[in-house]
């Protein structure tokens, strides 16, 4: 996953430059990039590629809606409402 508009961890016509046959896949290609980083590390990643995104008009909030309903069920009740959060903040932007 090189930005946002590339994720697309179910594959298909639309696919991304991350070109993920499956969630196996993409679960393998997220582990590999978060391998040695911490959850903080990982989310202000995750913000500035997000921002940056943004910015350059790249990103919309129907992906950042997308990238959110696609990683919810995998996170307990104190990490979802802090990516709720911080989609709420990015859409803002």
């Amino acid at each position: 996953m090189n930005d946002f508009k590339s994720f697309n961890p179910g594959g298909g016509a639309d696919k991304g430059a991350g070109d993920f046959g499956n969630t196996a896949e993409f679960a393998k290609a997220i582990s590999k990039a978060m391998n040695g980083k911490n959850e903080g590390q990982l989310l202000r990643s995750i913000i500035a590629e997000a921002e940056r995104g943004k910015r350059e008009g790249r990103l919309t909030n129907a992906d950042l809606d997308n990238f959110y309903n696609t990683i919810y069920p995998m996170l307990d009740g104190i990490k979802r409402k802090k990516l709720k959060e911080v989609i709420a903040k990015l859409k803002n932007i």
